[in-house]
C-alpha cells in the first residue's frame, strides 16, 4: 500500500493432518482467510510452498490449480456465492459442468449431494425462495458435489442465526467425521471453534501466535 509492504500472510509453518478437523482464529486483517485462499489454490505465495499431498501447490501451473481446485478441495463462503438465476438443482451441479462430468451423469450425482444435505425436496427453488441456512446448505452440496478430500470454510455462519448456525456447523462436523474429510474452518469465534475444531490455530498479523489442541473435542469424537 504506497511505499508500504503488507504481508497478509508472513512466514507461517503450518500442518494439517488428513481427516483434521481445524479452526482458524483471528480478528479481521489477521490473514486467516488469506491463508485459505493460498490453501485453495486461489491466491499464489511470493515465497515459500503449500504442500498438499506431497504436491506444492506454490509450483503450479494455472491449469493444474485449476484441476485442483475442481477435485481436491471444496469451499463454503460466508456469503454463499450461489448464482441467483440458477434452480438449486443447477448451482450444485456447476462444479461438474466445470469438470466436464458427462450430462447424464450430473442429476444423479447432484440429488445425492442434496440429500447428503437434507434438501432433496428443494432442487427446483432459486436461491432467492430458500433461507439463509438452506442456502448454505446449498453451498455446501456444491463444494461436496465432486467428493474433495478437503473442505475450507470461511466464516461459514458469519451470515446465519445462531440456531441455523449450530445446523450447518453440525453438518460440517458429520462430513467431516463420516467421510474423513479434512475440514479447514475460518472463524474469529472462538466458542463456535472450541465447539467443532479439534485444533485451534491463532493468527495475528499474518502469523500463526498460538497453536493448541481442543481436547474437549477430541475427547468427544473418541466417545462418538
Amino acid at each position: 500500500m504506497g511505499s508500504a509492504t503488507i504481508r497478509a500472510v508472513d512466514g507461517i509453518t503450518l500442518a494439517v493432518e488428513p481427516g483434521e478437523f481445524i479452526a482458524l482464529l483471528g480478528a479481521s486483517g489477521s490473514g486467516k482467510s488469506s491463508l485459505l485462499n493460498l490453501i485453495a489454490g486461489l491466491d499464489s505465495p511470493t515465497s515459500g510452498s503449500i504442500v498438499v499431498g506431497e504436491r506444492n501447490l506454490a509450483a503450479f501451473s494455472r491449469g493444474e490449480l485449476a484441476q485442483y481446485r475442481r477435485y481436491a478441495v471444496g469451499m463454503v463462503f460466508q456469503s454463499f456465492n450461489l448464482i441467483p438465476s440458477m434452480t438449486v438443482l443447477e448451482n450444485v451441479e456447476l462444479p461438474l459442468r466445470f469438470a466436464e462430468v458427462e450430462r447424464s451423469k450430473r442429476g444423479a450425482m447432484a440429488k445425492d449431494a442434496l440429500e447428503r444435505v437434507g434438501l432433496a425436496g428443494r432442487i427446483q427453488h432459486r436461491p432467492i425462495e430458500l433461507s439463509g441456512g438452506e442456502q448454505q446448505r446449498v453451498a455446501l452440496a456444491r463444494a461436496l458435489i465432486n467428493q474433495p478430500s478437503i473442505l475450507l470454510a470461511d466464516e461459514p455462519t458469519g451470515n446465519l442465526d445462531s440456531r441455523t448456525g449450530t445446523e450447518v456447523m453440525e453438518l460440517i462436523r458429520r462430513l467431516n467425521e463420516s467421510l474423513q474429510m479434512t475440514v479447514v474452518l475460518v472463524t474469529h469465534e472462538r466458542d463456535l471453534a472450541e465447539k467443532y475444531a479439534e485444533r485451534l490455530v491463532s493468527m495475528g498479523d499474518g502469523k500463526v501466535i498460538g497453536d493448541q489442541s481442543n481436547p474437549a473435542r477430541t475427547l468427544a469424537r473418541g466417545e462418538s
